[in-house]
């Protein structure tokens, strides 16, 4: 009887010390489209792991354990990744499936399905533009991981939906969309600087926010932009209103999120994720 209470002891800081840590619990889903959360070594200095060859977001949780967030491309195979150590070292880590359903949405602007020769050259200026954007990688921490919903609504399309435009397919869904009416405060989910405003042929008028180390907020269809190219904007403040710019059938809000250049599912920052 005496060594029972010494193993319930062991048993217990055993089980203590494998349960995953609370950005693990918040972040942690590998699968495409996802966030894979991997431990690194501790130490006093900042490492700079790279996925896929791209700088990824590394904070410090507790001042005790580095902690990679790596974004997982929606396109990305099942099965085994790595990522890689500024040492020649690799970590491995799995991405599992996950299930996305279909969408069918009726337009009756034909040009929004099938662009002409005009429309495309401006769709690619506009995607150079935006990519350049989501590519930014600053070195600030981001303020919070936990974000705030941009606006207090109804889910309305999730993220990865197939979608199909006149019953042709076209890419998937790229970020969350909120059912609310046109002329709603877009608040801000976390602290950040404004470093894109645009008004593009899909996403009507925009907003790419920076929350550091390639976490990038990006909002659409606004009916109007209440920020400017390098302002700082604190966690609620408003940056714009809903709208239904660009393509769109109605007023709302479409919010994507970019983790390490990949876009990955807003649900997953504000505890919303259906695996």
């Amino acid at each position: 009887m005496r060594l029972l209470f010494p193993l319930c002891l062991l048993l217990c800081s055993a089980v203590l010390q494998a349960e995953p840590s609370f950005i693990s619990r918040l972040l942690n889903q590998p699968v495409p489209g996802g966030v894979a959360v991997i431990p690194l070594d501790e130490g006093s200095q900042t490492p700079a792991p790279r996925y896929e060859g791209k700088p990824v977001l590394v904070v410090k949780e507790q001042d005790k354990q580095w902690i990679a967030i790596v974004g997982i491309p929606l396109k990305s195979k099942l099965g085994g990744h790595q990522l890689d150590l500024a040492d020649g070292r690799t970590l491995a880590f799995k991405v599992e499936d996950k299930h996305y359903r279909e969408q069918h949405i009726k337009l009756n602007n034909k040009r929004q399905v099938n662009p002409n020769p005009d429309d495309l050259a401006r769709i690619q200026r506009e995607l150079a533009e935006q990519t350049q954007a989501y590519q930014t990688f600053s070195p600030i921490q981001p303020s919070n991981l936990l974000f705030d919903k941009p606006v207090q609504g109804p889910l309305s399309s999730p993220f990865g939906l197939r979608r199909f435009f006149n019953g042709e397919e076209r890419n998937p869904h790229s970020g969350l969309d909120f059912a609310v009416g046109a002329g709603t405060p877009v608040k801000a989910p976390a602290a950040g600087k404004v470093i894109l405003v645009g008004n593009y042929f899909f996403n009507g008028n925009t907003v790419f926010v920076d929350h550091g180390q390639g976490l990038i907020s990006m909002f659409c269809h606004l009916s109007k932009v209440d920020v400017t190219v390098g302002q700082s904007l604190p966690r609620g403040g408003i940056l714009g209103r809903v709208g239904s710019t660009g393509r769109a059938t109605g007023p709302h809000l479409h919010w994507n999120v970019s983790l390490n250049d990949s876009r990955v599912d807003p649900a997953i920052f504000i505890g919303a994720f259906k695996p």
